[in-house]
């Protein structure tokens, strides 16, 4: 594309560039630079990014490179350039939150996982967009900006959130791979907006010591990758494991919840979701009904339980004292949090709990659940540039996957667009908690089934 470098790992992945390196037919410096050349172009337009660390990334890369000459091979990311969503904590890097409220003290210094990626040899970018405190579901941020979807050059339509500017940049191959957080879909969600894979991983698998804390009950942290493979490998890199090989469908047996997953879906959602789940019975799956009338629950657990946890957080004094500056969508969700008492946040935890339980029960005999990520595509933000209206649409953004975070699950997203949508649509996979391994074998195997996602057009933003 004429004006834009070529995206390093567009052709072969994570995998395919470890060998390129390591026969020295490419560079950790040369690939950082190609990114950086990519990010100049297209920021412009996309708003990924919250801050660009170009000269840490090329210096960081250099380091990379005398150490493999030397010897010293830090494992399948080293030299692989990384975008980290800004609630993380980068030594040398300014870290918002997505918020013009000063919020360093609640976040602190870089943390594990982090430290974890430069081990292994990751070239850190720099921070992308976040949803203010990471509370919200469309991407939208009113106060810090949101990220421009790349699938509609033409439309600005929601990235997905809270992890936007991280689905953004994965998309649009200005980074190999992105971290984000998931505390209600946060990167289920954008992941599905966007055409990426997401995987949300189990509570306290990666410890989340220097990440600004929505919820430190649901919080976890997920990397958003171009495809299952390059997920499956950044999650074995980072966690010391042996990578996932892909399943076979063969033998499967998939739960199908019900109500609402499969309820009020647009027609582009309905039917790519009725073909991947038609695709896996003929591949030789088992689909089964599965009844979880606790889904009810949701809307009266969830909201209250994470916007008690964010004033905790921030402190009812600073949140009153500067709601003015917050975006006022991500505020009048949180103020929800001052009405909550005691008594009633613990019996939300108590309920909580109990639902983990029953849910690794009721998960019993099945390989895992699969739904559709999103019940829509991505809409124009402007369904949710009013307080009223962004409430609303949070309301319903993340109904099918919050489950999977307040029923103690991980999870992936994987894009199924090619069944039947010009704009993204993704399906997720949920299994019991660490069981990381399964949810990543199952989303290789539907990647099998519907191919490496296809990227977005990018030349209408040139």
């Amino acid at each position: 594309m004429a004006g834009l470098a070529p995206d390093p790992l567009a052709a072969d992945g994570i995998a395919g560039y470890a060998e390129r390196l390591r026969r020295g037919e490419t560079t950790a410096e040369a690939t950082a630079e190609a990114y950086l050349k990519r990010i100049e172009v297209l920021e412009p337009r996309l708003g990924a990014f919250e801050y660009v660390a170009a000269d840490q990334a090329r210096s960081a890369a250099g380091s990379i490179d005398k150490a493999l000459a030397a010897g010293t091979d830090l494992g399948p990311l080293m030299g692989v350039p990384v975008a980290v969503k800004d609630l993380f904590a980068v030594d040398g890097m300014p870290t918002t939150a997505g918020s013009n409220v000063d919020v360093a003290d609640t976040i602190g210094p870089e943390g594990t996982f982090v430290k974890s990626l430069k081990k292994a040899g990751c070239v850190i970018l720099g921070k992308t967009k976040t949803v203010e405190f990471a509370l919200g579901g469309a991407g939208t941020n009113f106060v810090r900006g949101t990220p421009w979807n790349p699938w509609d050059a033409s439309l600005h339509r929601a990235p997905g959130g809270s992890s936007s500017g991280s689905a953004v940049a994965v998309a649009a191959g200005l980074a190999a791979f992105a971290i984000g957080s998931d505390t209600g879909g946060s990167v289920r969600g954008p992941a599905a907006f966007c055409g990426v894979f997401g995987l949300k991983t189990t509570v306290g698998l990666w410890p989340t010591d220097g990440v600004f804390p929505l919820s430190r009950t649901l919080d976890t942290i997920g990397p958003l990758t171009r495809s299952a493979a390059d997920g499956a490998i950044v999650f074995a890199a980072l966690s010391g494991q042996a990578t996932v090989a892909p399943g076979s469908c063969q033998g499967l047996r998939l739960g199908k919840p019900r109500p609402n997953f499969f309820d009020n879906l647009d027609e582009d959602v309905e039917r790519c979701s009725s073909a991947m789940v038609a695709a896996l019975s003929e591949a030789g799956a088992e689909i089964v009904d599965v009844d979880v009338p606790e889904v009810a629950e949701l809307s009266t657990l969830f909201a209250p339980l994470s916007a008690c946890e964010l004033i905790a957080v921030l402190g009812r004094e600073r949140f009153l004292a500067d709601r003015d500056k917050m975006d006022p969508v991500v505020a009048g969700r949180a103020a929800l949090g001052l009405e909550t008492t005691a008594e009633t946040y613990i019996r939300l935890l108590w309920r909580h709990r109990e639902l983990c339980r029953i849910m690794d029960q009721r998960m019993e005999g099945f390989d895992g659940w699969i739904t559709p990520t999103r019940s829509t595509v991505p809409l124009p933000v402007t369904d949710y540039d009013t307080s009223e209206a962004g409430i609303k649409q949070a309301s319903k953004t993340g109904l099918n996957t919050r489950p999977g975070n307040l029923f103690g699950f991980c999870g992936t997203s994987t894009p199924i667009n090619a069944l039947g949508s010009t704009l993204p649509v993704g399906f997720q996979v949920m299994c019991p908690a660490l069981k990381e391994d399964r949810v990543l074998s199952i989303a290789l195997a539907l990647e099998d089934i519907v191919g490496t996602p296809p990227p977005p057009d990018l030349s209408a933003f040139l």
